[in-house]
């Protein structure tokens, strides 16, 4: 009876050593066996470290890289000991700094240790920190892909579906259909966000409102939920954004046309509010806004996106924040819990939007 566990076991290690990965499903399949006699094989062969556990599959152990712990040490030392949680993000400045800081409060409340890869929305920087952090002996990812409209493009992306390990997207999201949409996802409800503000400022007797944003990940969610709000709640719309010229426009220019589209839209358009993301483009329009003659708040109400410093404003400026720590930590915890020994296979995949508050100054 052994020597056939053995043979079992050997014939495991020869295929998962010449794939690289296997889905335990498949590999069941192909040698015969029940899914349970095959965890059973699997299980003893990951405590000697001749293979690494991940979601769904097994891989073979490279030379240098540290092997997944055992069911055995994850259930005597908590849900995440001796894990490697790797993270990948644009930054851990501005709005990364509150979502790394909640992933690793929660990845080190478990008893996981959390690696950090930078990506400085470089092209094609993020496949290479995460396979980074995977050669480093990553058990499992939190991924911020550098999508510059925060979902992939068409044909763009695809990879992040076919990592190794299980996989998080944070303040991603992919649309229905394409391949990354089958992941777990953690992020902020950016529309929600936005169509809180109008509404805010709707309730101050506000008709006309316009959405000030430069470009960013974040910009599309923004425009999605203030359009959204002003088609719901009847309102006049705001004079359309100037188009792009040709080439791309440095951040001065940027400054300078989001400038003249609001002084426009107040003296020629009857605009009488505005959602600024973000509130260091706020801060410094107003300034601006007044010197050409746009008061704030009498001609210009104005709401700004992030919270980052909108309350140390020389007026402090009402704001919505989105929920960043709690993005990370819910990111972490949805990692950590689908790496358990104790996770079912089968766990449905999970979509987590998270809504961001709006707090109001005066």
């Amino acid at each position: 009876m052994r020597r056939h566990v053995n043979q079992r076991q050997a014939q495991v290690l020869e295929l998962v050593r010449a794939r690289g990965t296997v889905r335990v499903a498949d590999l069941a399949r192909e040698l015969g066996i029940s899914p349970v006699t095959l965890r059973r094989d699997i299980e003893a062969m990951a405590a000697r470290g001749e293979i690494r556990r991940m979601h769904g599959g097994i891989s073979r152990v490279d030379p240098g890289r540290a092997p997944a712990p055992s069911a055995a040490a994850v259930e005597g030392g908590g849900a995440g000991a001796g894990l490697v949680v790797g993270m990948v993000v644009p930054t851990t400045e501005y709005h990364y700094a509150d979502v790394v800081r909640g992933a690793r409060e929660a990845v080190e409340a478990r008893g996981a240790r959390l690696t950090v890869g930078l990506t400085r929305y470089l092209p094609g920087e993020d496949r290479t920190q995460a396979d980074r952090l995977l050669s480093t002996g990553a058990h499992g990812l939190l991924l911020t892909p550098n999508w510059e409209a925060g979902s992939p493009g068409p044909g763009e992306g695809a990879w992040t579906a076919e990592l190794p390990v299980p996989t998080v997207l944070v303040e991603r999201w992919a649309p229905p259909g394409h391949p990354a949409a089958s992941l777990d996802r953690v992020a902020s409800d950016h529309a929600h966000g936005a169509a809180r503000a109008v509404q805010h400022l709707v309730e101050l007797g506000h008709r006309r409102i316009a959405l000030a944003s430069r470009a960013t990940p974040t910009t599309a969610r923004l425009r999605a939920g203030y359009e959204a709000a002003v088609s719901a709640l009847g309102l006049e719309p705001a004079p359309p954004w100037p188009p792009a010229g040709p080439g791309p426009l440095s951040d001065a220019d940027v400054f300078a046309r989001t400038l003249d589209y609001l002084c426009e839209a107040v003296t020629a358009g009857g605009v009488t509010a505005a959602l600024v993301h973000s509130d260091t483009d706020a801060i410094m329009l107003i300034p601006r806004l007044q010197a050409r003659g746009v008061r704030v708040p009498e001609d210009l109400a104005v709401v700004t996106y992030d919270d980052e410093v909108a309350g140390m404003a020389d007026v402090p400026l009402s704001a919505v924040a989105p929920a960043k720590h709690e993005v990370g930590a819910r990111a972490a915890a949805l990692l950590l819990d689908r790496l358990s020994a104790a996770a079912p296979e089968t766990a449905p995949r999970q979509h987590l939007d998270l809504l961001p508050r709006l707090t109001i100054r005066s």
